[in-house]
């Protein structure tokens, strides 16, 4: 009979001395039930609206599933944090600073991380390139090969796999050639003044020709694009789509050039230079 009454007496101290705690800490106990109820509502309607947003194929599905863990994670954090806010008394200071201390340190060391996870998203959102395009960048011509949260893979030319941080990804020019895009490249000629304009013209439009790389359409063009001290510049234009061989095609149509000027004796050495040399 006494255990029992002991039993009960213990248990009743302990159930008021639970009342009392959730007395005391009746408004930190709401915020933290309501943070968790927000967070997760919030989680909720963004996951909905990436999955949406993946079903009308503006993301790729592995895109919108590594969207969804980084939101989850960062609202997971936050809401750790508004609860260890509201019970910081009771932790202790010990505790609290312990809490602080690590935060900042754990912030500071993950701020290129997440710098860059937020960078990914943009990219990713935004798309200004995808999987399988040609870029121009610091550069380099590469292929995009992966889009990560942190990173971009790519392959350039030299058959070299190069990881960018996406944060310097978006902080810098990229020129896009698409996959199979309409672009348009030009090769430059300085002759002289001497040379007939007609006949220039003719060469490069007959040179441009000969190449199946090269569209019809749009035709190629010659601009005369300035007048220098002793020579003109003469741009023969073209367009191409095979993004894949444009370095390859660039190459050979300098090449093409150079042969069909030499083939009708049209000077393309700077003027002034060759009078000196001679």
């Amino acid at each position: 009979m006494k255990n029992q009454f002991g039993d009960l007496l213990i248990f009743q101290n302990f159930f008021e001395i639970f009342l009392d705690w959730i007395n005391i800490y009746l408004f930190p106990i709401i915020v933290s039930i309501l943070a968790i109820i927000i967070g997760y509502i919030i989680y909720f309607i963004l996951k909905r609206e990436i999955l949406r947003l993946s079903k009308r194929n503006k993301l790729e599905l592995t895109t919108a599933n590594n969207i969804t863990k980084v939101i989850k994670y960062l609202i997971g954090l936050i809401i750790i944090t508004a609860i260890l806010i509201q019970f910081a008394e009771s932790l202790g200071f010990i505790t609290a600073l312990f809490t602080l201390v690590g935060g900042t340190i754990i912030g500071f060391a993950a701020m290129n991380t997440l710098g860059n996870m937020i960078a990914g998203i943009i990219i990713m959102v935004s798309r200004p390139f995808a999987v399988g395009d040609r870029i121009l960048y610091a550069g380099k011509i590469a292929d995009i090969t992966e889009i990560k949260l942190i990173y971009t893979s790519m392959v350039d030319l030299d058959n070299l796999k190069i990881s960018v941080p996406n944060q310097m990804l978006i902080s810098k020019e990229i020129f896009n050639f698409g996959k199979n895009n309409i672009i348009r490249r030009h090769v430059a000629i300085t002759p002289g003044f001497d040379e007939d304009r007609e006949k220039v013209e003719t060469v490069l439009i007959e040179t441009a020709g000969k190449f199946s790389q090269i569209l019809k359409d749009p035709e190629p063009y010659v601009w005369i694009n300035s007048f220098q001290n002793y020579a003109v510049e003469y741009r023969l234009y073209v367009f191409i789509n095979d993004i894949k061989n444009l370095p390859l095609i660039e190459s050979e149509l300098h090449k093409a050039v150079l042969d069909a000027c030499k083939e009708n004796n049209i000077d393309i050495r700077t003027p002034l230079l060759h009078k000196e040399v001679n």
